[in-house]
């Protein structure tokens, strides 16, 4: 039999809070993190916002990044690093009670240090005398916040990044579980990290179509779900999970916020941007995940959706629900928060699975917001929280991630 494995501390940065608490207490009010970009110039750009850290100096965060790190990483490192203080601090985990060699590291992003790369290639080529930062490379691969945490901590177990589009996070936390499972870690660091907010992050979006360009609304720009989306809205930040064996966690007193009960992975194998239209590859992974943890599709009392604001991926994801729950789709609580905190891409996952544990031990579902009008394509019987949050009693919560390339990943966490 696979080991159980349980979630014992959390920890973020994004635009809507510096800490869980913050995050938690946006979340409930439907706090909107949108804001004008003010970090680089976008003259050139269709879309001129995005959901940006406000006022960030990670001066402010001594306990998780020194001066001298913050010269030689990126902001990416630094947002996890923040997010993985909070995490281990949360979790009581005294370093010198544990063995260190059963403790690892896994934290994923997208594109890692995209702006020191940008900025690094700016200044090769407008300098007289071009040279590149011995930092360059440990600045800007994706692998480098977790070796950054576990030399801050001494974590000397598995230890890795992975990488799948917006699917990220939630794929890092599936691998670290599976590390657990199979008896591999007693605990893993796990989670998702962005910094995209750069020339090439908002230029190559908007080339692409997929961001919104509601420059006159933008703090309402992110509306999953309404008639009137039009891309999603870039988000920033980390989310980090502590993720342990639940009779590790018992025998150190550890508190256990929920339990990772079932994990989904899939691919549409159909095309490199695009969802499939019927949703079944989004449909296989909540089903692979379901039957893992054990439950019915009646037993699931909320669903943190991928929900980025785009008119076709919202409407193939609730097509997949419908599919998978059939008649208990519409008892089921559903909402985007990504209405809220944008899409962090490669951090994405992790922050939803914070939210999904918030319904989970505060019993509220977090709203969809800035919902208006509605689009006939969509049945709006199914319960979208829309606007407000609703008090629920959560047992069952499950949070779904769809990466470019068709990858698709499913978390299922329950209450102990």
């Amino acid at each position: 039999m696979m080991k159980r494995v349980v979630v014992t501390g959390i920890g973020t940065i994004n635009p809507l809070g510096n800490n869980v608490a913050e995050y938690f207490g946006n979340l409930n009010r439907g706090v909107s993190g949108a804001r004008i970009i003010d970090r680089l110039d976008t003259t050139f750009f269709k879309t001129k916002f995005a959901c940006e850290i406000p006022d960030y100096d990670p001066a402010r965060f001594p306990e998780a990044i020194d001066r001298k790190e913050a010269r030689h990483t990126d902001p990416f490192t630094q947002y996890a690093m923040i997010a993985a203080a909070e995490a281990v601090r949360d979790s009581r985990l005294d370093v010198d009670e544990v063995d260190p060699r059963r403790i690892g590291v896994v934290v994923g992003s997208g594109v890692g240090g995209i702006n020191s790369y940008t900025e690094e290639i700016k200044d090769y080529f407008g300098s007289d005398r071009p040279r590149f930062s011995p930092f360059l490379i440990p600045k800007f691969i994706t692998n480098i916040a977790s070796g950054h945490i576990a030399i801050k901590f001494g974590f000397r177990g598995p230890n890795f990044g992975v990488s799948s589009a917006c699917a990220t996070s939630a794929h890092a936390i599936l691998t670290a579980a599976s590390q657990i499972q199979l008896g591999r870690a007693d605990i893993m660091i796990s989670g998702g990290t962005e910094a995209p907010i750069s020339i090439p992050g908002i230029g190559g979006f908007n080339s692409a179509h997929a961001l919104s360009t509601n420059n006159e609304e933008y703090r309402t720009a992110s509306r999953p779900f309404d008639k009137t989306r039009d891309g999603f809205v870039m988000g920033e930040g980390a989310a980090i999970l502590v993720v342990e064996e639940y009779e590790h966690a018992l025998r150190r007193g550890a508190k256990i916020y929920a339990e990772i009960a079932g994990l989904g992975m899939t691919c549409d194998a159909w095309h490199i941007t695009a969802p499939r239209e019927d949703g079944e590859g989004a449909a296989d992974a909540m089903e692979l995940a379901l039957r893992e943890a054990g439950i019915t599709p009646s037993d699931v009392d909320y669903i943190n959706a991928h929900g980025t604001s785009t008119p076709l991926g919202d409407l193939a994801e609730l097509k997949a629900i419908k599919r998978v729950f059939g008649d208990a789709a519409y008892k089921v609580n559903i909402s985007s928060t990504k209405s809220m905190t944008g899409h962090m891409m490669g951090a994405a996952g992790a922050v939803e699975a914070l939210a999904c544990i918030h319904a989970i031990c505060d019993g509220v579902i977090p709203p969809t917001i800035n919902f208006r009008f509605e689009d006939e394509n969509i049945d709006y019987r199914l319960n979208l929280t829309l606007n407000e949050l609703q008090e629920r009693k959560v047992r069952v919560a499950i949070s779904n991630n769809f990466g470019f390339g068709g990858q698709n990943a499913c978390l299922v966490f329950r209450a102990i």
